[in-house]
């Protein structure tokens, strides 16, 4: 077995880690997001279909577009955020297996049928949005995942002629203590759990 991370990376991780709505305007460079791909993209997915996309809006003209997608409670989240991560998903994500997933050439027959693809498809996603974030927090980032947005418009705005469709968004940078709520309750592990 390989030794348990230290507290102090826990507490990074989860513990002291939050969901941040305000942010400073320290930058994030390119070469943070670049490493934080690098991270995130060695998460397990089934059959390493890696199906997630990401769309790191930094801009200014791009964050204005984004900010048209928003609820009203996400648009100074994202006006302020340094970066605004759209976690996408390729519907098309199968022509990739061939490649990526080369001890089974065939793999892609798999997700033929669109409609029996779309279940894979949204959990593998979501599961590399979740690698994101903890890839983030490894980094030193805090993030502010979001789905409070229009993803129909979303797509058009941003994914128009595309097999890519949104999953979330997440802000990314440093957050800041305002409107930063006290944590709220988990549940104990006798009501989420079962040992058979």
């Amino acid at each position: 077995m390989k030794n348990p991370l230290p507290d102090s990376a826990l507490d990074q991780l989860f513990r002291d880690a939050r969901s941040y709505n305000r942010w400073s305007p320290e930058p994030v460079g390119q070469e943070k997001l670049h490493a934080l791909y690098d991270l995130l993209k060695l998460g397990p997915t089934a059959f390493n279909m890696s199906p997630a996309r990401f769309v790191f809006v930094a801009g200014s003209e791009a964050k204005a577009r984004l900010v048209t997608c928003v609820s009203p409670g996400n648009v100074v989240k994202v006006e302020t955020a340094p970066v605004v991560v759209i976690v996408a998903m390729d519907t098309d994500f199968a022509e990739k297996l061939p490649a990526l997933f080369p001890a089974y050439p065939t793999a892609k027959d798999f997700f033929r049928d669109p409609v029996a693809a779309q279940t894979p498809l949204l959990r593998n996603a979501s599961l590399q949005g979740a690698y994101l974030i903890l890839a983030a927090r490894a980094l030193g980032l805090d993030c502010g995942p979001m789905s409070g947005f229009d993803p129909g418009k979303l797509d058009a705005e941003f994914f128009a002629g595309t097999t890519w469709k949104s999953n979330f968004i997440c802000a990314l940078g440093t957050g800041t203590s305002e409107m930063l709520y006290p944590r709220s309750p988990r549940l104990p592990f006798d009501e989420a759990c079962r040992i058979l």
